[in-house]
C-alpha cells in the first residue's frame, strides 16, 4: 500500500479500510479517518493539497531520521499560513501506523494515532504519550527539542512515533523556507 503522504487517492483508501481489534496478528484499528482529521484540524475548510519535492537532500536526511531508507519522491501536506499538517506512516514492528501530525512556527500542535495496524504497542494513541509531543521542535542535529517517555512493551511503535514527530518538522522546515 502506498504511503498516506505519497497519493491523495490514498487517502480515500485508507478511510475505507475495515476496523478490526488492535489484538491480532491483522490487527487494524482505525481511530480517526485522514480526512476526519484534516476536517477537524481546519474546521472543515480543508485547504488544498500542497507537495513537497523529496531532493536527494531531503531524501538523505529522511533516511537517517527514519534510520532506513526513504523512497518518497513527493510528500503531500496541506498548511494554512504557519501551520501545516502531515499525515504520515511508519512501520513499528509489522505494519504501518498512520499517523496525524499538525506543525505551528516549527513546534509540534497535534500528534494523533490515526489507523493502528498492529498487535502491539497500541497504547501509543493515548494522549497521555502523545501529548508529550505537544510544543516540541528540532534542534541543530534535527532531534527532538525534549525527551519522550517510552511505554513499557510498546518500544516500536514509540520509535516509529518519534521519528514522524522528528520527520514532520523537518519536512514543515522545508516548505516554511521555500
Amino acid at each position: 500500500m502506498k504511503s498516506i503522504g505519497k497519493c491523495l487517492c490514498s487517502l480515500v483508501v485508507v478511510a475505507g479500510l475495515v476496523t478490526a481489534t488492535p489484538s491480532g496478528s491483522a490487527a487494524q484499528e482505525i481511530y480517526q479517518s485522514p480526512r476526519d482529521f484534516l476536517s477537524e484540524m481546519f474546521d472543515d475548510n480543508i485547504p488544498l493539497m500542497r507537495t513537497l519535492v523529496v531532493t536527494a537532500e531531503i531524501r538523505d536526511e529522511a533516511a537517517r531520521i527514519l534510520r532506513h531508507g526513504y523512497g518518497a519522491e513527493r510528500v503531500n501536506y496541506w498548511s494554512e499560513g504557519a501551520r501545516t499538517i502531515w499525515i504520515l506512516e511508519e512501520i513499528g514492528r509489522y505494519r504501518p501506523i498512520t499517523v496525524g501530525l499538525a506543525v505551528s512556527n516549527g513546534e509540534i500542535e497535534t500528534l494523533r494515532v490515526l489507523i493502528f495496524r498492529e498487535s502491539h504497542g497500541w497504547e501509543v494513541r493515548h494522549a497521555f504519550f502523545t501529548d508529550q509531543f505537544k510544543g516540541l521542535g528540532l534542534d541543530a542535529d534535527n532531534d527532538l527539542t525534549a525527551n519522550i517517555d517510552g511505554i513499557s512493551g510498546a518500544t516500536l511503535s514509540v520509535n516509529a512515533l518519534r521519528s514522524l514527530a522528528r520527520l514532520a518538522l523537518y519536512f514543515d522546515g522545508h516548505v516554511q523556507g521555500e
